[in-house]
């Protein structure tokens, strides 16, 4: 069982980010009541403004922050206050280079951009350290300040880290894990390529090598690394607000990035995890909006899924208000009326309690000039002021749906070891994205909400029981701990699924010398006997299931059950035509299946509905495919948000009697929503 979310809000708020150091004092004050106005009641601060404490190494003035502060306690507005590590000042990069990040090939980035620093350097270390005792010391106690936010945004711009410090470091995380370059050296297979380390003084983070022919276990234990940095560097700053802060003042920080173990860092550092959402990227470059099998801005659902599996009741620091982009890179349109709503709701639907609006005014200098807030730089009432409003007027209607729980029909098992063999291994990368996104697609399409859950140390088979379905799409990497702990979860009663790719690799990555699934055999009852890619010189491959053809896309396991197995269905194409493409065991009150194939929108209508959760809100509402249907549940009350993402009207049907919390009108029968509208029904 992980622990206990240690902050929680306890009605629906709205904030904004907002950046004093960039503005003329003289619109403080007029900004901040502009803001109460609009219904935006918290603010975020400080997170790049590191010289506005620290001018000169040591030499601390708080009289800026000071200033500002006191104005918010008298304006009533609430501050959650940044540490500014992400952005370290001039003086400190100019005169301890050793604290900077590096490229691969050693050339290091220097100053100018942000998150240009690195976690291991021993002085960043120290000097980041200092900067945060004097901030928590200072403001600690100061009432308009109510959260902390650690940082911004960690191991976003890049999650590699190549800095001599990064080496020192690794070798120093290596002989905690090995103890011995001999164990080392077994671990990671060097007897391949005459890779055998004789002093730990030959091991450096990765470097390049010809044609990326990394050693994929040590590239393992590498992202490993990265996520024992980042978890290391949040929790010095986290021990430190704690020594000054007031008691009800919350650890925060924000977004959801790569070789990272977020739950680690969520249950030993934070009280509460914020995420930054941006659906407008889905229409940005590099993206076709016009594809047919492209949900766009639904993806977002996805990533806020993963939101809550860290957090179940979180908030947003950064909700999109404005179009996106940087004079370097990036571009995406405006939200169109109603889309800033919708996406703000959307976060609302999936768990959020909490939603701040990125930024206030767009700013006027500076790599985000493109990054637009909800004033632009006229800093004129426009429309998208005008929504921010509206849609405060619709949150406050939810008040009574704040801290209500997200309804998941069934559960996608990951791990971390897997995410991050991911990067190492571009076989296991394609089958895994193709799956997370199909399923993703199914659940969207047939309305199946689901939760995503992260196997670790202390997931119990009554952590996976909430769920009568578990789908773990392809567990290359599988442990003894984990068999046992899905052996426990089906002998209870639950139903799971594996699918292609399972089972062949230990933690270490190497691959196991007894049959595929590996560990999950006797589980499964199924034995590969053989496997590949589907090949592009042929058809698409089928398997038929209850007389009815379904895809086997991308990989396929060919299958032989064992004994006590059964085999549900056959492959129908390939050089392999007749064999098992899904066999299923029963054992104790539950069964397993394995999918020899990746998932596809198709075969998950399939395999749902083979489980009976497809369509848990069937007898509430019918909606087409473009609507999205939400449920969060609180003391027996049913909460259902319907969201339509298109620029076209779409019908649903009311089958039951509900309330619309928006106005409170009651409402049953076909009802039309507007493009891009939202609705939040109580079910009576």
């Amino acid at each position: 069982m992980r622990k206990k979310q240690g902050f929680r809000w306890n009605h629906m708020t709205m904030g904004t980010c907002y950046y004093p150091e960039h503005w003329d004092k003289a619109l403080w004050q007029e900004d901040l009541r502009r803001m109460k106005t609009a219904g935006i009641s918290m603010i975020r601060v400080a997170e790049f403004a590191w010289s506005k404490v620290e001018r000169e190494e040591g030499v601390f003035d708080y009289t800026f922050f000071d200033e500002f502060l006191d104005l918010c306690q008298r304006e009533e507005m609430k501050v959650i206050f940044g540490t500014p590590t992400a952005t370290p000042p001039a003086w400190l990069t100019e005169k301890y280079p050793e604290v900077l990040n590096a490229r691969e090939d050693g050339v290091l980035y220097r100053h100018g951009g942000r998150r240009h620093y690195n976690y291991n350097s021993e002085k960043y270390l120290e000097l980041s350290a200092r900067i945060v005792e004097k901030i928590a010391a200072h403001y600690g106690k100061h009432p308009a300040i109510i959260g902390w936010q650690i940082d911004n945004e960690l191991n976003c711009e890049t999650s590699e880290f190549y800095s001599e410090a990064d080496s020192l470091a690794f070798r120093e995380f290596l002989k905690e894990k090995y103890h011995t370059l001999s164990a080392l050296n077994e671990a990671w297979g060097t007897v391949f390529w005459n890779q055998t380390y004789t002093a730990w003084k030959q091991i450096y983070v990765p470097r390049p090598v010809l044609n990326q022919g990394y050693n994929p276990h040590m590239h393992l234990d590498y992202f490993r690394f990265i996520s024992e940095s980042t978890v290391h560097f949040c929790q010095m700053q986290a021990d430190i607000i704690r020594k000054y802060k007031k008691e009800a003042d919350f650890i925060t920080t924000n977004g959801i990035f790569w070789n990272l173990d977020n739950h680690r860092m969520m249950d030993e550092c934070l009280d509460v995890y914020t995420y930054d959402s941006y659906p407008s990227f889905a229409f940005g470059l590099n993206c076709d909006p016009q594809k047919s099998d492209d949900l766009n801005d639904r993806h977002w659902s996805k990533k806020l899924t993963e939101v809550r599996s860290v957090c179940p009741h979180f908030g947003i620091m950064e909700q999109q208000s404005g179009a996106n982009g940087w004079t370097t890179r990036m571009e995406g349109p405006a939200p169109r009326p109603g889309q800033l709503t919708l996406w703000a709701m959307q976060s609302v639907a999936h768990g959020a309690d909490y939603i701040s609006f990125f930024r206030w005014r767009t700013c006027t200098v500076g790599t985000e000039i493109y990054w637009h807030g909800i004033l632009d730089y006229d800093n004129r009432d426009n429309r998208k002021l005008a929504e921010v409003k509206d849609f405060y007027k619709k949150l406050k209607t939810l008040d009574e749906v704040c801290g209500a729980e997200y309804t998941a029909a069934f559960g996608v098992l990951k791990d971390y070891d897997n995410c991050w063999d991911t990067n190492v291994d571009v076989w296991h990368k394609r089958v895994d994205q193709a799956s997370d996104e199909e399923i993703f697609a199914a659940a969207q399409l047939y309305h199946t909400p689901y939760n995503v859950i992260y196997l670790q140390e202390n997931t119990t088979p009554e952590d996976l029981l909430a769920y009568p379905l578990l789908i773990y799409p392809h567990p290359v990497l599988m442990t003894e701990k984990r068999a046992g702990l899905l052996r426990k979860y089906v002998e209870q009663g639950g139903m799971l699924v594996i699918g292609c790719r399972s089972g062949y690799k230990q933690e270490n990555g190497k691959c196991v010398m007894f049959p595929q699934p590996g560990l999950l055999q006797e589980l499964t009852g199924s034995d590969v006997i053989d496997f590949t890619f589907t090949s592009p010189a042929e058809p698409p491959v089928f398997a038929e299931w209850d007389g009815r053809k379904i895809d086997m896309p991308l990989f396929n396991d060919i299958l032989r059950p064992l004994e006590g197995a059964c085999v549900l269905a056959s492959y129908t194409d390939s050089y392999y035509k007749g064999e098992a493409a899904l066999i299923e065991k029963k054992t104790g009150k539950g069964r397993a299946l394995h999918f020899g194939s990746t998932f596809s929108r198709s075969n998950m209508e399939m395999l749902l509905r083979y489980a009976g959760v497809i369509r848990p809100f069937d007898d509430l509402l019918e909606a087409p495919e473009e609507v999205e249907i939400v449920q969060r549940v609180k003391n027996e009350n049913r909460y259902l948000f319907v969201l339509n993402y298109m620029p076209a009207a779409k019908k649903i049907n009311l089958k039951k009697q509900m309330r619309l919390l928006y106005d409170g009108t009651l409402h049953t029968g076909e009802v039309i929503l507007k493009p891009f509208e939202t609705a939040v029904y109580k079910v009576l």
